[in-house]
């Protein structure tokens, strides 16, 4: 069943899909990563979120460090097959590494022609991950 649902997903060069990832209520923005094909295994089958990190090279389970899964709720392919939408449950209501809800806090200010912090941090870094960053 999980090969036919996979054979629709239309991977890039580097066998890879951008995911979306919403709060389930709300339909906020909480991130955008990437997933391969076996990290969408994983969250298909484990039911919490599993991206593909580019930069470590390697599976990351959303949350294994932080403890602040993503329970996903639903999962949603678009029209091209080329990206997926994770509706979650966010656990700890943090889903950025800085400590935020939302990696997304960064809001353009049109008139003062730079970026403004429009989220708080729930939670500093350093009670996070026990170090900065």
């Amino acid at each position: 069943m999980i090969n036919n649902l996979m054979s629709d997903i239309k991977w890039d060069d580097r066998g890879l899909v951008t995911v979306v990832v919403q709060d389930y209520q709300s339909g906020k923005v909480l991130m955008v990563a990437w997933a391969n094909e076996e990290a969408i295994i994983k969250s298909f089958e484990g039911g919490r979120a599993c991206f593909w990190s580019r930069s470590r090279r390697a599976l990351w389970l959303k949350g294994e460090t932080s403890g602040h899964y993503q329970l996903i709720k639903d999962i949603y392919l678009d029209c091209d097959g080329d990206s997926l939408v994770f509706k979650v449950e966010q656990v700890g209501n943090i889903a950025c590494h800085t400590g935020r809800n939302t990696c997304f806090y960064k809001r353009l200010d049109v008139d003062k022609d730079q970026w403004i912090n429009n989220e708080s941090v729930i939670k500093d870094e350093k009670d996070i991950y026990g170090k900065h960053g």
